[in-house]
């Protein structure tokens, strides 16, 4: 019988909010991140691309099991749109496909604005990971070919102007899940006959998290001390203190969820996988999806049925 091998990590658990510096990968992110805490595992939610700084939630240990919530999310982005060329990636690292010497005043701007407000179709940009027929967009794009993308409906809350200059307008869009601000550029330059592209992005929420979350590179790296001298001795975990001190609580991640606090023996219960009746006058007698507490800390997500809770997904105490 082959023997399972041991796990390599610290099991830490909860949300670094990222703020990501323009030209770092999100993947390249998380895997810095993920060395930094010494962590089992980690993973993002939602990706943002390389040349876009800003919020990058990134889940470590237990947290990676919320990572769907966060997913799902409103997004907060403020771009600038260049006005005058479209290009193949539509943003600034393709080459210009397309020119115009046109330039929209700021009123032909915003009039356009409501046809982009609420439910719309949105065509992804050719270089974007939406899968055809099993590959990647951007891989078919790279080869040189046109990949045929279809639409698909996303949702914008609100699409505000911040500033109009002739060649450029500073935009703040906060849209749903699979929302590309890219086509709303693309898309908004070919509706003002004058073509445009992503200049600059930046995104400063994904809910439930707000740019008081936001800790940086140059912060996280500050907090890891060196290594022990040698014979110099440290409690476990004390190397990291003041690093996970920067953690936002896994729990945070669920506040679209119901939350009901137990005491330890019904927490102990869940934990094993065991349902158990949920008591208090506040307590939902039904819920697709809710969350257990006990003593502030997150115990798992589970339905609840006729005052019945039935565990999905348990973290450890």
């Amino acid at each position: 019988m082959a023997r399972r091998g041991k796990k390599k990590g610290r099991p830490v658990s909860g949300w670094v909010v990222l703020d990501k510096p323009v030209g770092l990968g999100s993947t390249e992110a998380v895997s810095k991140i993920k060395w930094l805490f010494q962590a089992e595992k980690a993973g993002h939610a939602g990706t943002l691309d390389p040349l876009a700084s800003g919020m990058l939630p990134i889940a470590l240990g237990d947290a990676t099991k919320t990572v769907p919530y966060v997913q799902d999310g409103a997004k907060v982005y403020r771009f600038t749109v260049a006005w005058g060329e479209e290009r193949s990636t539509d943003d600034l690292e393709g080459p210009v496909t397309k020119t115009a010497d046109k330039r929209p005043s700021e009123e032909e701007v915003r009039a356009l604005l409501p046809k982009y407000t609420g439910v719309i179709l949105q065509i992804p940009p050719q270089f974007s990971a939406i899968k055809i027929a099993g590959e990647r967009a951007y891989d078919i794009a790279r080869e040189g070919e046109t990949v045929d993308i279809p639409p698909r409906e996303v949702e914008i809350v609100r699409l505000d102007i911040v500033s109009h200059e002739a060649d450029k307008t500073v935009f703040e869009v906060e849209c749903g899940k699979g929302t590309y601000v890219r086509s709303l550029a693309r898309d908004m330059g070919r509706d003002l006959g004058c073509f445009g592209h992503i200049a600059d992005l930046r995104r400063t929420e994904v809910y439930p998290f707000t740019p008081d979350d936001f800790v940086t590179l140059e912060e996280l790296e500050a907090a890891v001390p060196p290594p022990p001298a040698e014979g110099e001795e440290r409690l476990p975990g004390a190397r990291f203190a003041t690093l996970d001190d920067l953690l936002v609580d896994t729990l945070a991640a669920l506040e679209s969820l119901p939350q009901v606090a137990v005491g330890d023996d019904a927490a102990h219960r869940i934990r094993l996988g065991n349902p158990v009746v949920i008591r208090g006058r506040d307590a939902p007698v039904e819920a697709d999806e809710a969350c257990i507490t006990a003593r502030g800390r997150l115990v798992a997500i589970g339905a609840i049925e006729q005052g019945l809770f039935k565990p999905k997904r348990v973290f450890a105490g």
